[in-house]
């Protein structure tokens, strides 16, 4: 992909190269168990492992991506399974590291409704949240990726944490590493205000950015002093939102719209693909298949369209299937969703 702009902005992405990762992302990745009705009744639980990067990460290896993941876990045996689990996948995890003072999070699922489904976090504290730059620093001189993938989470754990994605970023720029960053904003971990304060001051090193309608504003310099946009959530709003963040300096910008699929805004005007209709069994984790799905596109050296088709289709995958990442789609699976009803692949 020598010279074909990055994301559609004026940086270049990075080409394949011997020993060099496609991409590179860290953050907390935590024990994930999942119960099959309100907690307090107890009753059984199913045990996985959930985290937007590693996320991200377990999709991108299944597409055939070369990936490393860097973190901290306890020096327990739930840290264990997030190691096992993520080699398991085919994501590289040699950054990572053990810390034997401080326990792996923990993350419960508590179905309530057939659509409603309620987090409980049990991460204040924990080994994820350690997380340091000269842990990044390590890893990613290891093996300097073509892309840096970020999330809004991450420097939401702690002030390390935060230190730590920002010194990514300055990594990134120094090894020439294209930046993705999906916002993913949680209201449990920062407020709307310091999330704009810290995204907002990464906006020119990023390259694509991912982030739902409602998510765009935090990335914007403040109107009046109150933070985010005054735009609105019309498509003419989100629109103009999107011009100025690419004014500012990112390159492509991708709006996600949930069942009404997403619009990718690029130097060649916007584009929109409707979601996949699917039966919906469990949406954790679409959001991370979707980004998934568009790295995916993107590093093959695919245009807009090809890269919101595969997004709305891994994406669909991850709606049609329970967990945060186990019905990820292999690359030989991605025609399936249009097989017709019924059908048997042997």
């Amino acid at each position: 992909m020598t010279g074909q702009s990055a994301a559609g902005g004026g940086r270049p992405w990075v080409p394949r190269q011997p020993g060099r990762p496609d991409v590179f992302t860290f953050g907390e990745t935590m024990v994930a168990l999942r119960g099959s009705g309100p907690l307090k009744l107890g009753g059984t639980m199913q045990v996985s492992i959930a985290g937007a990067e590693s996320n991200v990460a377990i999709g991108l290896a299944r597409l055939g991506h070369e990936v490393r993941w860097a973190g901290a876990v306890g020096a327990d045996e739930a840290g264990e399974l997030v190691l096992r689990t993520l080699r398991a996948e085919g994501v590289e995890v040699s950054g990572a590291s053990a810390d034997p003072g401080a326990p792996t999070g923990l993350l419960l699922f508590e179905p309530r409704l057939p659509d409603v489904t309620r987090v409980h976090y049990y991460r204040a504290g924990s080994a994820g949240s350690r997380l340091t730059a000269d842990m990044i620093e390590r890893a990613f001189r290891a093996a300097p990726p073509r892309v840096l993938h970020l999330t809004g989470i991450t420097p939401a754990l702690s002030p390390t944490a935060r230190s730590a994605a920002l010194h990514s970023l300055r990594l990134a720029h120094e090894y020439g590493s294209s930046v993705c960053l999906d916002v993913n904003f949680r209201a449990r971990l920062w407020t709307a205000e310091e999330a704009a304060a810290v995204l907002g001051e990464w906006i020119p090193s990023v390259d694509l950015l991912i982030a739902s309608d409602d998510e765009l504003p935090l990335c914007l310099p403040s109107r009046g002093g109150s933070g985010g946009s005054a735009d609105g959530d019309s498509a003419d709003g989100i629109a103009s939102q999107a011009r100025r963040l690419r004014e500012l300096g990112v390159g492509e910008v991708v709006v996600k719209h949930g069942a009404e699929g997403a619009t990718a805004f690029t130097h060649d005007g916007s584009l929109h693909r409707s979601a996949k209709a699917v039966r919906a069994v469990d949406a954790v984790g679409a959001g991370d298949a979707f980004v998934a799905g568009y790295l995916s596109a993107l590093l093959d050296g695919d245009g807009p369209a090809a890269c919101l088709e595969r997004a709305v289709t891994t994406g669909a995958f991850a709606v049609a299937s329970p967990g945060d990442w186990e019905g990820a789609p292999t690359r030989a699976e991605l025609g399936m969703l249009g097989a017709p009803p019924g059908t048997v692949v042997r």
